[in-house]
């Protein structure tokens, strides 16, 4: 009996095994477009963290305040996204804009674009080179994106410090 009943178990076990989806492939385009929309994210959370009257904060008088921090990062996307050659049409970023709303704004329309040129690609054009700026060089779409996200994280650290200065805990570090 329990032999029988052993059987029929593992019977059932190989059936479900049979009729479970497939695991969805990892592709160079999905993993593109999953990192971007990530950095969205995350870069979205830091800057809706910082109060409306610390958007002017800088450390020291020589570098950047919070605000124009958000606004590198959102010109640094429009500026390489744009050597992808997409069809959707850039933003226009105030660089001079000082209001949390329109740098918020400012930040999450850099993604979107970024989203909406990500969309027209696949594999295969992800991995064609093409020119970037000239600080970055030619190099296949993925790279320049991927780039792009590094220098995100890097103002991101450069942020979180601000944050921290002003006695608020970065999103990342909430909870631990």
């Amino acid at each position: 009996m329990k032999i029988k009943i052993f059987g029929i178990a593992a019977a059932l076990v190989v059936a479900a095994m049979a009729v479970r989806p497939a695991a969805q492939s990892t592709t160079i385009h999905g993993d593109v477009v999953k990192d971007w929309t990530n950095m969205k994210e995350t870069m979205t959370k830091i800057a809706e963290a910082m109060p409306e009257d610390k958007y002017g904060f800088k450390p020291t008088p020589e570098v950047r305040s919070f605000g124009e921090q958000v606004l590198h990062v959102a010109g640094a996307n429009v500026m390489i996204i744009k050597t992808l050659g997409g069809k959707a049409t850039a933003p226009a970023i105030d660089q001079k804009a000082t209001s949390k709303a329109a740098i918020v704004k400012a930040l999450t329309d850099s993604y979107d674009y970024g989203i909406a040129v990500l969309n027209e690609q696949n594999d295969e054009s992800m991995l064609q080179a093409v020119q970037g700026p000239r600080f970055i060089g030619t190099a296949t779409r993925a790279r320049l994106v991927w780039d792009t996200i590094g220098h995100a994280w890097d103002e991101y650290g450069a942020m979180t410090v601000y944050l921290r200065l002003n006695k608020i805990v970065p999103p990342a570090s909430r909870g631990m």
